[in-house]
C-alpha cells in the first residue's frame, strides 16, 4: 500500500507545487511523473535493505535463476528509471521501461502471493489486491509513456 500512497500524494503535492507558481510542474502529467518517480525510488530502496531485501529475494519464483541478482538488478532499473521520469527528455522512455518492468516483476507477486511469503513480517498483498495495484501502477506509467 506504502507504494500506491507514495504515488499518489508525490502526484498531489507536486500538482499543488505547480499550481503555487513553479512552471516546471504545472500540470498533472509532470505531477504525475514526479510522484510516479517517488514510488520507484521507495521501491527501488526496498531491494537493497536489510530484510526486506532478503524477502524480495525469496519472492522470486523459484524456477528462476540467481534470484539475488534479479533483485539487484530490477532495483537498479527502479532507480535508474525514478532518474529518468524526472527529466522530461527521458521521461517518456523511462515510463515505458518501468511499464514494462511492472510487467516482468507481476510473477513474482503472483508467486508470493500463492506461496503465503511475508515482507517485513506481515503477509503479502493478496493477489487481487495486488493485481489491482499493479494496474493503477502500469496505467500511471503508461499515462506518462504517451501523454502530452
Amino acid at each position: 500500500m506504502a507504494p500506491l500512497i507514495a504515488l499518489v500524494a508525490g502526484t498531489g503535492l507536486a500538482r499543488l507545487v505547480g499550481l503555487a507558481g513553479l512552471s516546471a510542474l504545472d500540470g498533472w502529467h509532470p505531477a504525475l511523473r514526479v510522484g510516479l518517480a517517488l514510488m520507484f525510488v521507495m521501491t527501488g530502496i526496498v531491494h537493497f535493505v536489510g530484510r526486506r531485501r532478503q524477502d524480495l529475494i525469496a519472492m522470486v519464483p523459484p524456477r528462476l535463476p540467481r534470484p539475488d541478482l534479479l533483485v539487484t538488478v530490477t532495483g537498479v532499473l527502479e532507480l535508474a528509471g525514478a532518474v529518468g521520469l524526472l527529466v522530461p527528455a527521458t521521461a517518456r522512455w523511462a515510463a515505458a521501461g518501468l511499464a514494462l518492468l511492472l510487467l516482468a516483476m507481476f510473477p513474482a507477486n503472483v508467486s508470493a502471493a500463492r506461496r503465503r511469503l511475508t515482507l517485513a513480517g506481515r503477509p503479502v498483498t493478496p493477489l487481487g489486491t495486488r493485481t489491482a495495484l499493479q494496474l493503477v501502477f502500469l496505467a500511471a506509467a503508461i499515462a506518462v509513456a504517451v501523454g502530452p
